[in-house]
């Protein structure tokens, strides 16, 4: 499936060392692949839902069964085991989550016009012909399924194509679709780089893109140019606002948590923490004491909290805006410098002394950097929560669920977690919208991460006599 082009040389994140060739397909190899798909999604779709259900249930089993094998790919892609194995774990209770979101929207609506009740209507769902799906590298399995299930079940062909910085995972999933009997023909994974992405762009009916805001607005643009659907997940900067009225350690302990998961490699990482003067210097002393107590995932990949920077590029990303904080009379309490073990480690980072026109409080982090201001007024934290370019999602901590909720609806962010955070990685029945410059397009979750994968198609019946012709005669009109 891929075409002559210059291999590429992968980067393995806990050794630092290229030991994995990955040879990107051309535009001809994703036309090709593009044409089959089409050539197998009307009968996909005619089928009926009872059998796209059938059959990925089937996947679900065969995911079972090449486990290991995959686990294995996507520790290696990523350097993490414990992530790795919840990637391939959840999907199978994905697919029954959206089995129950299909089945409860499989019937078609059916009504009567108020203006003219002698005309009855039924609202039908074509399914789109064929789905793209650019997915990113930090979680790389999770992130190209999240929406090929919801696109499968409602009947459109699916082609999927990694991140150039971990395809290793690509090889078992082909596998694993391929020991799904009735799923090959409409569900695929090519390699590729950004020209094989570009590629997939013009040729396919829907696109979905998770990753960084340059690259989604090229992806936006194209989108527009060829009249086709983009559903973009982009970037975040995340804020927390801890109240004085808050839970201290609660909130101590979910921050760091989010801000540092996955080594922060993740849209919903919280970025940005503001914390009420009054209880400010006991936050800090408790983030500091946890931040210390977390321990890399190296050398031994079966102990430690932390794993590696995945991609090489991000390192210099956190050393830039490090370096800049303290070039301003920022104070680093803990971490600070990147390590070498082969590939790059950073420690959870806690930095003050900060302003909020800094570069590590206005530029996307997606590391384990945990910067904290204090602040005088609710209205104060609004602000600087908001003085951002990006709104995919917030979180804020106080002493009761109505007074978090009420803060929580004057930032300009999609999901906001009530007294935890990052929440949005874990309920995928909420439906929210990325604000600014994190998004576009329809939500991922819930009922409309399935619904805006078809046409919908409006049958309206007549049970009257026709209107004739004079009854819009202008020499008759009162």
């Amino acid at each position: 499936m891929s075409g002559a082009r210059p291999e590429i040389q992968v980067r393995n994140p806990r050794s630092g060392e290229a030991d994995y060739t990955l040879v990107p397909a051309d535009r001809s190899a994703v036309d090709d692949a593009c044409t089959g798909l089409r050539g197998n999604q009307g009968a996909w779709a005619s089928a009926g839902l009872e059998h796209r259900i059938s059959v990925l249930r089937a996947f679900a089993k065969s995911l079972e069964e090449n486990r290991e094998s995959l686990v294995e790919a996507l520790v290696l892609d990523t350097g993490r085991r414990a992530i790795s194995i919840v990637e391939v774990d959840i999907i199978a209770p994905a697919i029954e989550r959206w089995v129950k979101i299909a089945k409860e929207l499989e019937e078609d609506p059916v009504g009567r016009s108020s203006a003219l009740p002698f005309i009855a209507y039924t609202i039908t769902k074509r399914p789109y012909g064929l789905v793209g799906i650019i997915s990113p590298w930090n979680f790389p399995l999770t992130l190209s399924i999240m929406d090929a299930l919801p696109a499968l079940l409602a009947g459109c062909a699916v082609i999927i194509k990694p991140s150039e910085v971990t395809p290793r995972f690509a090889a078992p999933l082909r596998r694993v679709i391929a020991d799904t009997p009735g799923l090959g023909g409409v569900f695929t994974v090519i390699d590729g780089d950004g020209e094989t992405g570009t590629a997939l762009v013009d040729s396919v009916d829907v696109i979905c893109f998770t990753g960084s805001v340059p690259t989604g607005r090229a992806v936006g643009e194209q989108a527009a140019r060829n009249f086709i659907p983009a559903f973009l997940e982009l970037g975040g900067k995340d804020p927390a606002i801890v109240l004085d009225s808050a839970d201290v350690e609660r909130a101590a302990t979910a921050l760091l948590r989010g801000s540092i998961l996955n080594a922060g490699q993740a849209c919903q990482s919280i970025e940005r923490i503001y914390v009420a003067k009054a209880i400010y210097e006991d936050f800090l002393a408790r983030l500091i004491e946890k931040a210390q107590a977390v321990t890399l995932n190296w050398p031994d990949i079966g102990e430690g909290h932390l794993g590696p920077i995945i991609f090489e590029r991000q390192a210099a990303v956190l050393v830039k805006q490090i370096d800049d904080a303290r070039a301003k009379g920022a104070v680093v309490h803990t971490g600070g410098e990147i390590e070498e073990h082969g590939g790059f480690w950073l420690r959870p980072t806690v930095i003050t002394g900060l302003t909020n026109d800094m570069k590590i409080m206005q530029e996307e982090t997606f590391g384990p950097l945990l910067p904290v201001i204090p602040f005088d007024s609710v209205d104060d934290a609004v602000a600087m929560a908001n003085d951002s370019l990006y709104g995919l999602s917030a979180c804020v901590f106080a002493g009761t669920e109505e007074e978090a909720i009420a803060v929580g609806r004057r930032i300009e962010a999609g999901g906001i977690s009530i007294n935890d955070a990052a929440l949005t990685a874990l309920v995928y029945e909420a439906e929210k919208s990325a604000f600014k410059l994190s998004g576009m397009g329809a939500s991922r979750m819930g009922r409309s991460g399935y619904m805006r994968f078809f046409r919908k198609q409006s049958f309206m019946v007549n049970t009257a006599e026709v209107f004739p012709i004079d009854q819009f005669d202008e020499g008759k009109a009162e």
